[in-house]
């Protein structure tokens, strides 16, 4: 069985195409389910995030499992195959290892180094896990890329090279201020109460806003995140919750405004922003934002993709981001919107006095961001650990083995022992416990070498073979092998943290 990774993400398709192909809760739970179900697949794991979907999977058929892989991704985030596949990047194995070790480490990000990276891997193996998706490979694989990531942020210092989504978004907001003194006396409206809003929350409470206001769909969670701002140290904001309904009263008084749901269409329409501000809003004359298409090479390299597993010509595949056109003048209304699909209307940036940062401005804003000297650290860091976890997964790939051998070599020495006592029924305990001992020790010292040699060999490029020259050499039954690695996939302390 082998690794592979399908997925799209913010370097591969444009904005456009990743609003539309967002999965939530319920899709990411039954993409695994029909993942495991279909032939190719007997382990899958999904990470979703704002601006990447990933689908990763042991296979046992690489085109067969590309085929499948891109299938499911275009039916459960409802776009059309055809239309999704210049957009999506293929790994596998080694590369499909480091691929989700850089991930993990930020050098992937929209913002290179933010840390929230870190969090949704861990909620994506908590998924598989809870699922039963996810077993020995992805259990391995996705354990070691948090300790990769960890490994990262404390021994270089990537989190210079970038900060979180949130941190950059309110910088762009500052444009070129100093975010703290930009923040200071403004009142904050933070829509949503989940992992990206209460970041958001507690990045203003620090940064200096006077007051933060957080609306949810459920009051409770909002009445939470206002619970724990309060209790905060040192930040001295006022906050408060209120019910969604309340958000177009709110936003008359705001100055900042933060979004990121997990709804499906808009929250604020340009329109509501206009009214919030006392604008005349025109919708016959407000002009939509074209959807980008994909590039003309994108269908002439999609085989080439998928044959050697690269990136490359996915990533010329990625059509020209537009930045939405910015009202001049005094901004009146910051908006900050990190939701996929997006939460606030594009038209909203183009009104008067409106300045609107999205995650699309985002990409266009970081692209050109300087990169850290740690960033280069930070590679070394994941080609390290990428040779070792394959190290790690060729030697645990003869471990079923060698028991098994060892097994068997127990059984040859029960059985000559009892043989033993047949013959020489005048034997004491004493004696008879000598002999068993001595023939143990002959046998445990003709494997010692052989199976500690064969376990380093494993571990090299190209090793597997050692495995079944074992099972040959010494006619070891197959089902015992199998039986031996059931039993350590169905380790039930396996894989959990």
């Amino acid at each position: 069985m082998s690794l592979l990774v399908v997925g799209l993400s913010h370097r591969s398709a444009p904005v456009s195409v990743l609003e539309r192909a967002s999965l939530s809760a319920d899709s990411q739970a039954k993409l695994l389910q029909d993942t495991l179900a279909a032939e190719p697949a007997v382990e899958a794991a999904v990470l979703a995030t704002c601006n990447r979907i990933e689908l990763y999977a042991d296979v046992d058929k690489f085109h067969a499992g590309v085929a499948e892989l891109s299938t499911l991704l275009a039916q459960h985030s409802g776009v059309g195959l055809d239309e999704l596949t210049p957009y999506l990047y293929v790994h596998y194995e080694d590369r499909a290892v480091h691929h989700l070790f850089s991930v993990a480490c930020g050098l992937d990000s929209m913002v290179v180094g933010e840390g929230q990276i870190l969090g949704q891997i861990k909620d994506a193996l908590a998924l598989g896990q809870e699922l039963h998706t996810a077993g020995r490979l992805l259990n391995d694989l996705f354990q070691q890329a948090l300790r990769v990531g960890k490994r990262a942020h404390s021994e270089t210092g990537i989190d210079r090279a970038g900060q979180s989504l949130v941190t950059f978004g309110l910088e762009q907001l500052a444009d070129g201020r100093d975010p703290a003194a930009w923040a200071q006396g403004k009142r904050a409206l933070v829509i949503g109460a989940g992992s990206m809003s209460s970041l958001a929350a507690a990045t203003l409470a620090r940064t200096g806003v006077a007051e933060i206001v957080v609306a949810n769909r459920t009051r409770a969670r909002a009445d939470r995140l206002v619970e724990i701002l309060n209790q905060a140290d040192g930040t001295g904001v006022a906050a408060h919750a209120v019910e969604m309904a309340a958000v177009s009263d709110e936003l008359t008084r705001a100055d900042v405004v933060v979004s990121c749901t997990g709804a499906t269409g808009l929250v604020l329409s340009a329109e509501a922003v206009a009214g919030a501000l006392g604008l005349d809003f025109d919708p016959v004359h407000e002009v939509p934002a074209p959807v980008p298409a994909a590039s003309a090479e994108a269908d002439e390299q999609h085989a080439a993709w998928v044959e050697n597993g690269s990136a490359t010509a996915a990533a010329q595949a990625r059509a020209v981001r537009r930045i939405p056109a910015q009202s001049t003048g005094p901004v009146r209304l910051a908006l900050l919107d990190l939701a996929m699909p997006r939460d606030i209307d594009g038209g909203a940036g183009r009104l008067d006095g409106v300045r609107l940062v999205d995650i699309e401005s985002l990409a266009e804003a970081s692209a050109d961001a300087p990169m850290a000297a740690d960033v280069d650290q930070v590679r070394t860091i994941v080609a390290d650990e990428v040779a070792a976890f394959g190290a790690a997964q060729r030697a645990a790939h003869i471990t079923p083995t060698v028991v098994a051998l060892r097994t068997m070599a127990a059984g040859v020495v029960a059985g000559e022992i009892a043989r033993l006592d047949g013959r020489l029924p005048d034997l004491d305990e004493k004696q008879r416990a000598e002999i068993s001992q001595t023939v143990r020790r002959v046998v445990d010292k003709l494997l010692h070498a052989p199976t500690v040699r064969v376990k380093q060999l494993a571990s090299e490029p190209g090793g597997a073979g050692y495995a079944d020259a074992l099972r040959e050499l010494f006619d070891l039954d197959p089902q015992t092998v199998a039986a031996v690695s059931r039993a350590d996939l169905n380790d039930p302390n396996r894989g959990r943290s």
